[in-house]
């Protein structure tokens, strides 16, 4: 199973929010990319990276720190946040980033993602909010059942889908391991499980069910969960 590690970016720090909810932005380091190096030196070749600020402007908000990231650590990353265009995309992928995550624009406009994945390393994330699409930094609310949007992409060439529990994230309530393998059956693609883990009980549970891979974000920063263990165990399976 595939374990990537989260910074969430705002203000230029590296953070974590309750719920999706900005003003519950809790600040782990003025320095993120020092957090992307202690990741590489734990084990993990991933890097999920969500610039906050973005995904609500519509625009890139941290690129300075986005740079700075990539300039430090040797760790694959994909960058989500604010991602509307094509410009954007290929500014990024100029930068290094290895593949894009598309999520509100996937809802408005599928037919742009489709074309961009054909083109691009392109993931699709679909947070949700009991089984209901989420987007514009999930503050608001789509009429799009989740498990539809992640069927849309079935056969559109991206490379995984995240799905997010808006409702647990960053709660250390526990990854909803259900709801990640109906989004997983509905679109028969890598499907990558997001908010609410806790401990190594969870990727237990994440394996056992058979899932791609996991974001793990605040149970590594409030220290619910041995990261470098859990890459131990993932890469058993």
């Amino acid at each position: 199973m595939t374990i990537l590690p989260a910074i969430d970016l705002k203000d230029g720090k590296a953070v974590r929010l309750s719920k999706g909810i900005m003003e519950s932005a809790k600040i782990y380091s003025d320095e993120p990319w020092q957090v992307a190096k202690r990741f590489e030196e734990l084990g993990s070749e991933w890097l999920h990276l969500v610039d906050l600020n973005g995904a609500f402007a519509g625009k890139p908000e941290n690129l300075e720190q986005i740079k700075k990231i990539r300039e430090n650590c040797n760790l694959k990353m994909e960058l989500g946040g604010g991602i509307r265009d094509e410009e954007t995309i290929k500014m990024y992928l100029d930068l290094g980033v290895d593949r894009l995550i598309l999520g509100s624009v996937a809802v408005k406009d599928p037919e742009f993602v489709k074309t961009m994945a054909a083109k691009y390393p392109i993931v699709v994330g679909i947070d949700a909010i009991d089984g209901m699409v989420a987007v514009e930094g999930w503050a608001e609310m789509s009429e799009m059942r989740a498990t539809d949007l992640a069927r849309e992409f079935a056969d559109a060439g991206v490379e995984a889908i995240i799905c997010t529990d808006v409702g647990r994230d960053g709660m250390l309530s526990g990854v909803n391991v259900d709801f990640t393998m109906e989004i997983a059956k509905a679109c028969g693609l890598d499907t990558i499980a997001s908010g609410g883990l806790k401990d190594i009980g969870d990727i237990h549970k994440l394996i056992d069910a058979g899932a791609y891979g996991t974001i793990i974000g605040k149970a590594f920063y409030e220290g619910t969960l041995d990261l470098q263990k859990a890459f131990e165990i993932a890469k058993q399976q």
